[in-house]
């Protein structure tokens, strides 16, 4: 009964301030919420492969690696990353790998495929987590040039490409039709303003970290709404809202700069606890970034076209891997809402590939990076970790399951892997 009794005072409390559009979510994360018990999230960062020699340590010691020119970046956040390396796949050579990448199966049974992300999220539903989108999928390109996203549920699941739907997903609800982009950010910025003394008495009816969370709700989408203004086209022009608003980015890799925002907001508000961001398909990355000179399109100009030295992959990658750590800091910026510790601490990020090895087409030769924060799952080390293995690289996806406490992998992947269970040496205890 006093769960009931909680739940029916939240919703309560989002119907007295006229703006349950904006706390639904939010009052439900909380309701449902197991009072002590720490949220376990996932991230999957998904790209294209890459060239092995361009992403490979130019030397280890022991485990611990130097950094690549287009994992440099990573760096300045080793002692929470693992690279693992030189992982064959299930999958046969020179075929496009987005089947393959997150199932651990390839293309030998498309109606038995489910990437490890939805896998995880029926699990936790399963198990009784209760969140208000069990799997969150963002990420510009999706299906550019008939190109897929690495996510599967027996048939390619699409990413949510735009920033302002996935917002509105998120944090809103339908609003009247022919809404402009401006007046919708107009109206979300005015119910925040003539919210704040409502707001003010009612944290007396809350506890200490529901008052908490309430306040990092508020925060972290009027953040939001903000680079959402910014990146709007000023035009003002007509939208069907919710779910086709104008004013997102037209370059795709911006856009998923807000997309990284949306991501980090679900996560404090605990509205999902596995999400992804894709970086272009696995056949296409429209690149437009003028800070470092780099324009064109990953898969021809980049993988395919720029060998032996590939010198615009590398600024390609270099700056993947700058956003990965950025997705990092951001993490680490929110306090948890009991304050003991962050965001990032209960939270394993895995930089996932399609391919090993791109310029060949090749599945062999996986790759991840992985991070997590203090106490977090992974072994680390202040100088970062290199892990080489010749297991199958489904005993990665396998940990990641077993990050987010799930350890019946009975359904997915290779039914015949040898040996189904994590991989060796990446957790922890």
């Amino acid at each position: 009964m006093r769960s009931l009794h909680r739940r029916a005072f939240l919703q309560g409390l989002g119907a007295s301030v006229g703006a349950s559009f904006l706390f639904t979510p939010f009052l439900d994360s909380i309701a449902h919420a197991a009072p002590g018990k720490k949220p376990k999230r996932l991230l999957l960062f998904c790209t294209m492969g890459t060239a092995p020699q361009i992403w490979k340590p130019t030397s280890v010691s022991g485990e611990t690696p130097t950094f690549s020119e287009s994992t440099s970046p990573l760096a300045d956040v080793k002692q929470h990353v693992v690279l693992v390396d030189g992982l064959p796949s299930g999958n046969p050579g020179n075929n496009h790998g987005a089947p393959d990448g997150l199932t651990g199966l390839g293309f030998s049974d498309p109606a038995r495929l489910i990437s490890v992300d939805q896998f995880i999220a029926d699990k936790l539903i399963a198990a009784g987590t209760k969140t208000t989108i069990p799997s969150l999928l963002l990420g510009a390109e999706s299906t550019v040039s008939g190109g897929k996203s690495p996510y599967y549920r027996k048939d390619n699941l699409p990413t949510l490409a735009s920033p302002k739907s996935a917002y509105s997903t998120l944090f809103g609800s339908a609003l009247p039709a022919n809404t402009t982009a401006d007046e919708v950010l107009r109206r979300r910025r005015s119910v925040l303003d003539n919210l704040k003394n409502e707001i003010k008495a009612l944290e007396g009816n809350l506890g200490a970290e529901q008052k908490y969370k309430l306040g990092l709700h508020l925060d972290s989408i009027r953040q939001i709404e903000e680079r959402l203004s910014n990146a709007s086209s000023g035009g003002g022009g007509a939208c069907s809202a919710p779910t086709a608003p104008s004013g997102d980015p037209s370059n795709p890799l911006e856009a998923n700069l807000l997309h990284m925002d949306l991501i980090v907001g679900a996560f404090a508000c605990d509205i999902t606890r596995v999400a992804a961001i894709q970086w272009g398909s696995d056949q296409a990355m429209n690149v437009e970034l003028a800070d470092i000179g780099l324009r064109g399109e990953e898969h021809g100009s980049m993988i395919h076209t720029g060998a032996p030295t590939h010198l615009d992959l590398i600024k390609l990658e270099k700056w993947l891997a700058q956003r990965f750590v950025d997705l990092i800091n951001k993490l680490k910026a929110i306090p948890e809402a009991d304050g003991s510790g962050t965001l990032f601490d209960n939270t394993l990020i895995a930089w996932c590939r399609d391919m090993g090895d791109s310029p060949n087409h090749n599945q062999n030769e996986m790759k991840f990076v992985l991070a997590s924060g203090e106490g977090g799952y992974l072994k680390t080390s202040p100088g970062g970790r290199y892990v080489r293995s010749s297991e199958r690289h489904e005993r990665v996806l396998l940990s990641l399951c077993d990050a987010m406490g799930v350890t019946d992998f009975s359904g997915f992947g290779d039914p015949n892997l040898p040996a189904k269970s994590p991989l060796p040496g990446l957790a922890a205890t």
